[in-house]
């Protein structure tokens, strides 16, 4: 796995007035915002520091958590990853699916321990354990 590393550097979290009516929607979203090379002195290799957000939104406006970190991905092809975010703003597909779901993983684990502490419903789905159904026809 070329992730070596990731840190987090601000977290923002705010909650709004609940609202009694309606379904709340919860939406996360991953964005890489700069990549750059960077040489890692204690292994002296280069690396790709991608800088990143990560904005979960509750519609309705009922609250908003927001991160913001580097991850460092090690690869052969650091010249050319770092090319094509420089000419079109994006990452090869391999290499984004690989940094988003790392993201997803590493992100929403953060964003429910925050939701959980502004009594916001959770970003993701938790399973829930429900009394047993009786069979039809069981008398007991």
């Amino acid at each position: 796995m070329p992730i070596i590393g990731m840190k987090f550097d601000s977290m923002e979290a705010k909650r709004e007035k609940m609202v009694d009516k309606g379904e709340i929607k919860v939406n996360s979203t991953p964005r890489i915002t700069s990549a750059k090379l960077i040489t890692l002195p204690s292994i002296n290799k280069k690396a790709l520091a991608l800088n990143f957000d990560f904005v979960t939104t509750y519609s309705p406006d009922i609250g908003k958590v927001k991160i913001s970190g580097e991850l460092l991905y090690m690869s052969e092809e650091n010249a050319k990853i770092l090319k094509q975010w420089q000419t079109k703003k994006t990452l090869p597909e391999a290499t984004n699916i690989e940094v988003l779901n790392h993201l997803f993983r590493q992100c929403l684990l953060k964003v429910a321990n925050i939701a959980d502490d502004l009594q916001l419903p959770p970003p993701l789905a938790i399973p829930r354990v429900a009394p047993k159904q009786k069979e039809a026809g069981y008398v007991g």
